[in-house]
């Protein structure tokens, strides 16, 4: 690409690794910014064990391989992204976090760098107004597991220039990805759609009407879904699950985003899915 060549990804997380798999697969150099060295090891080790099963599976060469590890790097100073062409965060879903990571962000990365968020829910206008380019800043909604999934959502606050979002765009199809322009309002597309069916499969449990089991085979059967609701919550993660059903409630007031108390009460226990062992289901 002529305006994109170094990518930034801050956050070392299954998705950060996994934007950086799918920036560098399309020939970007990349940087990645853990907190701290070990954990940013971890995203090139990640990284390295899901290439070599696919060299394994003959989906890609052993050359392939190491080429996509040659353009990662990993580092725990932030002011290594200073020469990013686009810096993607990645951290917690925390509106605050991430307004002081952008308000930091604006003081490293060169004043032509798009500062974009993988948020899935929070408003991105917020973070665009704790910079001093709002015009630079979007959002990039790529879903877990990002080489995977094909959707990519671009957010476009209300602040953001038309050729920030063009070039947020032609960066996700040059990644392979499709690109669905959105308007920035809480869950974007899928998730504003996708959590009010999550939240009312909890309900129709807590109601008796039928097991969690019943429930998920009735989806995937019935509806031809991949998965049912709460294998889907337990992947998605319960803490994550219940931050984007109260930041739809917030901005909407719908009772179908008011989380259901089973969902409040597996996070404050620390059951959180898929990542913590226990959610709904168990995982051994």
């Amino acid at each position: 690409m002529a305006d994109i060549f170094e990518v930034g990804i801050v956050g070392s997380g299954i998705m950060g690794a996994g934007l950086a798999e799918v920036a560098a697969r399309a020939g970007h150099d990349v940087i990645v910014r853990s907190r701290t060295m070990e954990g940013a090891e971890a995203v090139l080790s990640r990284i390295s064990k899901g290439l070599d099963r696919q060299v394994a599976k003959e989906r890609m060469t052993a050359d392939e391989r190491d080429a996509i590890i040659g353009r990662i790097r990993v580092t725990d100073h932030l002011g290594q992204l200073a020469n990013c062409d686009l810096v993607i965060e990645s951290v917690v879903e925390d509106l605050e976090i991430k307004k002081a990571l952008f308000a930091e962000l604006e003081q490293i990365v060169k004043p032509s760098g798009i500062l974009a968020t993988n948020t899935s829910t929070l408003p991105v206008i917020e973070l665009a107004m704790a910079t001093q380019r709002p015009d630079l800043v979007c959002g990039i909604h790529f879903f877990n597991p990002a080489p995977m999934m094909k959707l990519v959502e671009i957010i476009k606050p209300i602040t953001a220039s038309d050729d920030t979002i063009a070039k947020a765009i032609t960066f996700v199809e040059h990644c392979g990805k499709d690109a669905v322009a959105v308007e920035d309002r809480a869950g974007f597309v899928v998730n504003a759609l996708l959590f009010p069916y999550l939240n009312n499969a909890v309900r129709m449990w807590e109601n008796g009407t039928a097991s969690m089991q019943a429930i998920d085979t009735a989806m995937t059967g019935g509806c031809n879904f991949p998965m049912g609701p709460f294998a889907l919550l337990d992947l998605v993660g319960l803490d994550t699950s219940l931050a984007i059903l109260d930041a739809l409630y917030t901005e909407f007031r719908d009772p179908n985003y008011a989380a259901m108390p089973t969902l409040r009460r597996k996070v404050a226990a620390g059951q959180l899915g898929r990542k913590s062992g226990q959610g709904f289901y168990s995982y051994g």
